[in-house]
């Protein structure tokens, strides 16, 4: 049942104007951090790795949390606006699987943003005159950024359930994006829950959290974070009327 409710999340997106926000939205940040890192190449020595910390900046900070506030108020906002959330409860289904399955479905598209934002990635440090790209980082990057950013949506999904307003839930998530960069110059970072995307993707030192053996504590820290959020929004999912 898990799978047609996914099937049906998919269709409900296939010609959504979402995905312009998917496609275009990354394109920003890698613009300004490839001509940032080569406006200040004299100084940023360490290539592939000053790229990406240039790239992240824009990216995890202003850009991604916009867009992830995008993707689940939509998934949300789908039901709402089109009165649906009456026919979504009559099938044969718990409210628990629907929630879920829209946390499930928002992951998604979180992956493939990723996914997206390393192939700019990649494109720009070719552009800029870079070599032999450190493949096994920048897949570390996409998958424990993934993570991380699991931990905002399922916050976001939570949030965009219980406030109507379609606006309102992006703008908190744009907020705790801002957060997320306070969290990790007073250096908990690694426990807060909207700086744990920047903090998987390494966005402020790229060697250093490989190197320390870091990846064991966030992996957990990630997973207790979306046990947690995805457990209140079952529960809430359950109890009230949306």
């Amino acid at each position: 049942m898990m799978i047609k409710l996914l099937r049906a999340e998919k269709m409900k997106l296939k010609r959504s104007p979402v995905w312009l926000a998917f496609l275009l939205m990354p394109i920003i940040p890698a613009f300004l951090g490839s001509a940032n890192y080569l406006y200040n190449i004299s100084i940023l020595k360490s290539e592939w790795f000053s790229l990406w910390t240039q790239h992240t900046l824009f990216t995890d900070y202003f850009f991604l949390p916009l867009m992830l506030g995008i993707y689940c108020a939509y998934i949300m906002r789908l039901e709402t606006a089109n009165h649906n959330w009456n026919k979504v409860f009559t099938m044969p289904v718990s409210r628990q699987q629907i929630f879920i399955a829209k946390l499930i479905t928002a992951a998604g598209m979180l992956f493939m943003s990723e996914v997206w934002i390393c192939v700019l990635f990649v494109f720009s440090g070719y552009i800029s005159g870079l070599t032999n790209p450190p493949w096994l980082s920048i897949i570390q990057w996409c998958i424990f950024g993934t993570l991380g950013g699991m931990v905002m949506v399922s916050i976001q999904i939570l949030i965009s359930m219980n406030i109507k307003s379609f606006a309102l839930p992006i703008g908190i998530s744009f907020a705790g994006g801002l957060s997320g960069l306070a969290g990790l110059a007073k250096n908990f970072g690694h426990i807060w829950p909207y700086s744990l995307m920047s903090y998987g993707m390494n966005s402020n030192a790229p060697q250093k959290i490989a190197e320390s053996g870091g990846y064991a504590q966030f992996v957990v820290v990630c997973i207790a974070y979306i046990a947690v959020f995805t457990a209140i929004g079952a529960i809430t999912a359950a109890r009230r009327d949306i």
